[in-house]
Formats: C-alpha cells, sequence, structure tokens
C-alpha cells in the first residue's frame, strides 16, 4: 500500500513504469499520464507496467487516455486460471484485453473483455454465495465440467472461443508479461490471498494519438462507424450498458449485496 511506482523513459516512444509490487492503479495513473505527453510528440507509444498487481476494470483506464485524444489498447496477464486448449493444467490468467477510441460527441467507445467464458471474479462471487454456476464457465481440478463454484476455482477457466481463445491468451502473456518483465500467469501467485511472494504480474498499453496519426477526419469516421452499427434494429454499441449502469448510480446510488456490505463493515471494524 505504501509502494511508490517509478517511471523511467526507455526509448522516445517507449516508457517503463516499476509499480513496486504495490497497487496497479497509481502505477497505471503514472503510465497513463505519462503516455499521453509522449503520444502527443511521437503519435504513438507503449508503456510498460512491471511488478504489478490486480488492475480492476481495464476498459476504464483506457477510457481515460480516450477522454484524452488518445486511442489506446490495454494487455494484462493475471495469475493462472485457464489451461492450454486440451490441457488440464492452469498456464495462463484469464488476461483481459481492453480498447478504447475517443468520440466527437459521444463518450468513448470502449471494449473490455477477458479471454475466459466470464470473469473469474463471477464464480468468486458465486463461491460466496453459495450459488451454482451455469454449465460451460469453468473445469473442475480433473478437467471436467462443473456448476460449483468452490470446484471450479479449484480447476481452470474455460476460454471464450474455446482453442481461440487460449491462443490469445498466450499473446496477451507475451504482451503484459514476456515484453515488460513481469511474472507469467503460471508464476504469479493469488490476487486474494497473502500467501507467497507479491504476483508481480504486467500491464501494456499501446497509445495513438489520432489527431496526429489520423487527422482531424477520426471523430467523423468513427461517427459514421457507430451509426452504420446502431441503424440495425437490437444493436447496441460495446459499453453501452455500462454507461447506462454508471448515470442511474450516479443518480440513485450503488446497489451492495449484503455479504459483500457485511464483509466490509468486518474489515472496516
Amino acid at each position: 500500500g505504501h509502494a511508490t511506482p517509478v517511471l523511467e523513459r526507455v526509448m522516445p516512444a517507449f516508457l517503463k513504469v516499476d509499480a513496486g509490487n504495490g497497487f496497479a492503479f497509481p502505477a497505471l495513473d503514472l503510465a497513463c499520464d505519462a503516455l499521453v505527453e509522449t503520444c502527443a510528440e511521437t503519435g504513438i507509444a507503449a508503456a510498460a507496467v512491471t511488478r504489478s498487481h490486480h488492475c480492476g476494470q481495464a476498459g476504464r483506464h483506457v477510457e481515460k487516455l480516450a477522454e484524452r485524444g488518445v486511442l489506446a489498447l490495454m494487455f494484462a496477464n493475471t495469475p493462472q486460471a485457464m489451461a492450454p486448449w486440451g490441457g488440464s493444467k492452469a498456464v495462463f490468467g484469464t488476461n483481459p484485453i481492453a480498447f478504447a477510441a475517443p468520440m466527437d460527441s459521444a463518450p468513448p467507445l470502449v471494449v473490455d473483455l477477458s479471454l475466459s467464458k466470464v470473469a473469474r471474479g463471477k464464480v468468486m462471487a458465486a463461491a460466496g454465495k453459495g450459488e451454482a454456476i451455469p454449465e460451460g464457465w469453468a473445469l473442475d481440478a480433473e478437467g471436467q465440467p462443473t456448476t460449483d463454484a468452490t470446484a471450479a476455482l479449484g480447476g481452470t477457466m474455460v476460454a471464450m472461443g474455446d482453442a481461440k481463445g487460449t491462443a490469445l491468451a498466450l499473446v496477451v502473456e507475451v504482451l503484459a508479461a514476456g515484453l515488460t518483465g513481469a511474472c507469467f500467469a503460471f508464476e504469479a501467485s493469488s490476487f486474494f490471498s497473502a500467501e507467497g511472494a507479491p504476483p508481480g504480474v504486467g500491464q501494456l498499453i499501446i497509445g495513438f494519438d489520432v489527431a496526429k496519426t489520423a487527422g482531424n477526419g477520426f471523430g467523423d469516421r468513427m461517427g459514421l462507424l457507430c451509426a452504420a452499427m446502431e441503424d440495425q434494429p437490437g444493436v447496441r454499441l460495446p459499453g453501452a450498458r455500462r454507461l447506462a449502469l454508471r448515470r442511474q448510480a450516479a443518480e440513485s446510488g450503488l446497489q451492495v449485496d449484503v455479504a459483500i456490505w457485511r464483509a466490509i463493515l468486518d474489515l472496516t471494524g
């Protein structure tokens, strides 16, 4: 909690942040601020974060960059949770990918997804409540499908897109851990216990200053693309539900599960 991230500009368009085995958020804030400044000079730049921790909602980090005119891609690896396709032992994390693009007259377009069929947090929430999970989300320790959330936590998550999902998880491991010098998923300790060494995972953000790389017409082109999607009945842009829930929370407050609220009260005394 007292770690101070350290930024180094390794090359003109490549930044590296050592999170110091602390929370990811100060390190990512430092990386994003420097990325905006660097992209203004170079048009495209990358920021690598090493010795990091859980980055929360990856989409929010790239969204903040898009609000400042930088189109951004983010890759993050997480502790082992998914097996290579055909295997039963976890090697990859759920490894989120996030993307955000600036818009002229609307909030940024944001895509945020983990490479497991569902985020592991949903399985953890179900286990905490003693609830079953749908079949197809996870496998038990023997590699068999399970609806038991606790057994799922002892096994592996099923990849989105099956073999294609695990191939993408491999790509994220290379980008988020290999390039940043961070721990691979199978080397990282859990985010959610104090056992072992710090997780030491990594994140990589690539940014494009759209005013320099695409010129003044980028916003118009994005509007045209989004309109082509929304013109079809039943189609909504990625992130639309998130924005609606954010507005609702701002107006009406947050609805917190009773068990989670009690756990917070226990922690805070």
